[in-house]
């Protein structure tokens, strides 16, 4: 059991899962904003984003032995504590029961055809593990994408079926927070994708693989990752100084947990040499964006008093 859960990445589904809550519970449900999902819809939207993103992991990993023998060699499970065959089966089971639960909620708030997103992801995420993982970019934009679209998926399916002339400025405001949020996502898992292909260099290399350091060098895709930090840093700031300066809790929270790491971050950047700070720097990036997305619990207060 233990294998399989760090095979599909328990950790990450958890705060995919959590996310997907906290869109729901701390954001549209306090303000009474017309929803299509109850907690058993919601439930049961969590669980297929759960199990096709765990049917991603195991894939990726199938497709990554070769490159984690030499990345990561302790840490690798398929072809040792789990066949190739085992994991395949998984793999197959994960995205069925995915994509059928995305079937049964797109029916059940009348609208069939957002069943596709569900088929989309599960595709993306097999082409990326098979083929896009390999090329400049194009992988690590295509895996931020989706991650932010684990966020805007709770917006499309319990917003937009319940949209109507007399709700839709309401409804579009709620959405375009949780865009916010997707694209905040989006952004620190770029960086975090950069930062473990820095990190993990020597395997892909070997491995045939075109990432952004194999491309540029080490030290060109490091200035690269130290450049692109300003973005979502200057953006914070800008966001906070013009939306929450009269909530001084909310401001606090954003300099305390999200702003001060990410400047963490980038003096880390500009001082990291070895494996060791890239994996440092990764894990960082992941509390950033834990941090960000439990501002969400905020907004309560920050719509009430504002």
């Amino acid at each position: 059991m233990h294998n399989l859960l760090t095979l599909i990445r328990w950790k990450n589904l958890i705060m995919i899962g959590l996310v997907q809550l906290l869109v729901k519970y701390a954001l549209l449900e306090p303000f009474g904003v017309a929803t299509a999902l109850n907690g058993f819809g919601i439930t049961l939207l969590i669980l297929s984003t759960i199990f096709i993103a765990a049917a991603g992991n195991i894939i990726n990993d199938i497709q990554d032995v070769e490159t984690d023998e030499i990345n990561k060699p302790n840490k690798v499970i398929v072809g040792k504590s789990i066949s190739e065959k085992t994991a395949y089966n998984l793999f197959i089971a994960f995205n069925l029961i995915g994509v059928a639960l995305g079937f049964y909620v797109s029916h059940w708030v009348g609208k069939a055809p957002f069943f596709t997103i569900f088929v989309l992801i599960s595709a993306l995420l097999y082409v990326y593990a098979t083929t896009l993982k390999q090329t400049l970019l194009v992988g690590n934009i295509i895996i931020s994408a989706l991650v932010a679209l684990s966020i805007i998926i709770v917006g499309i399916f319990d917003l937009l079926p319940v949209i109507n002339p007399q709700n839709r400025t309401t409804q579009m405001l709620f959405f375009k927070v949780i865009l916010d949020y997707a694209l905040f996502a989006f952004i620190i898992n770029l960086l975090r994708e950069i930062a473990k292909d820095i990190e993990d260099i020597d395997g892909d290399y070997k491995s045939g693989m075109n990432t952004l350091p194999i491309a540029i060098g080490r030290n060109r895709a490091k200035t690269v990752l130290i450049t692109l930090n300003i973005i979502p840093l200057g953006a914070l700031v800008y966001y906070v100084s013009t939306n929450l300066y009269k909530q001084q809790m909310a401001v606090i929270y954003f300099l305390l947990f999200v702003i001060a790491p990410l400047i963490y971050i980038f003096i880390k950047c500009c001082y990291a040499s070895t494996k060791k700070d890239y994996h440092h720097i990764s894990n960082m990036y992941k509390l950033v964006m834990l941090f960000g997305m439990l501002s969400l619990l905020l907004y309560k207060f920050v719509i009430f008093n504002s």
